[in-house]
């Protein structure tokens, strides 16, 4: 789908009708962190949180509540005739739409998808509201801290995939003919949620998911870095064969990629960059 590029100076109709129609047949992704607020905003534990709200893999809100009249099924936060039941602690998704943003080569980029804005699908009425400047729009939604979370995150997986790599060939796997563990890294580049999960054991899931780290802590993301680098060096250590340094490999790339999930990262081109890398350091497929 065509994307329309925004700068912060474009002025747009954000003033929303709060009809609810944004909260149905969505897909939205939600990172570590907004996972730990989203559990916050509703008095539970993250596992718990996860197991009730989320599909499998446990970065994707569930859209399986109640349907409208277009039979589209509601957000599981959403209450009818009330509207989002953790309006504060809603993520980043939720804060900006109806725009999105992207990262490329490190650069973020504010969007809405398709040349039509999308509340006029639904909510024509948007234009006889006040109109907002998307600058004005991102500082209504308090969406700074979410982003600046974001960026981190982004900073999180090229680490986690910087390990990967180290794995791949600074052994001496890649120099063996391994062929394995980047044909691994290419099919997973095409797997969802839940089956990158199933390729990643318990333990790590728990380090992804859910650090024991307190939500109100300013270095959150810092800190849930240092935990997985920490965790990486221990299993590192204990490698003593090429076979569980194939499979350390291949599940931290699982990892990477879930984590790239979660802040909206595009798997397969990250994925295809990646291996064109090792490739040209001596890897093989």
């Amino acid at each position: 789908m065509k994307k329309t590029l925004l700068h912060k100076t474009d002025t747009l109709p954000l003033t929303c009708s709060r009809k609810g129609t944004c909260c149905f047949d969505k897909t939205v992704f939600i990172n570590p962190f907004e996972l730990a607020h989203l559990a916050n905003a509703k008095k539970t534990t993250i596992s718990n949180f996860i197991r009730i709200n989320c599909e499998p893999g446990g970065i994707q809100l569930k859209f399986d509540d109640f349907k409208n009249k277009k039979g589209q099924h509601a957000c599981s936060l959403y209450m009818e005739n009330f509207g989002c039941s953790i309006h504060k602690g809603r993520p980043l998704a939720c804060r900006l739409y109806p725009i999105g943003r992207q990262i490329q080569n490190n650069i973020s980029q504010y969007i809405y998808e398709g040349e039509t804005f999308p509340c006029l699908t639904d909510c024509k009425e948007v234009l006889d509201l006040p109109q907002l400047t998307v600058e004005e729009y991102l500082k209504e939604q308090q969406t700074q801290l979410f982003e600046n979370v974001q960026n981190g995150y982004l900073e999180v997986m090229q680490n986690m995939a910087d390990i990967a790599f180290t794995l791949l060939l600074d052994t001496g796997l890649a120099n063996s003919g391994d062929t394995y563990t980047l044909r691994n890294w290419r099919k997973m580049s095409q797997y969802n949620a839940a089956q990158l999960s199933n390729c990643i054991s318990n333990e790590w899931l728990n380090t992804l998911l859910q650090p024991d780290l307190n939500l109100n802590i300013q270095n959150f993301v810092e800190m849930h870095n240092e935990i997985i680098q920490e965790k990486a060096q221990a299993q590192f250590e204990t490698l003593s064969s090429f076979e569980e340094i194939k499979n350390l490999a291949i599940e931290i790339m699982a990892i990477t990629l879930l984590l790239g999930k979660s802040i909206g990262a595009e798997s397969k081109s990250l994925v295809d960059m990646w291996i064109e890398v090792a490739l040209e350091n001596g890897a093989k497929i």
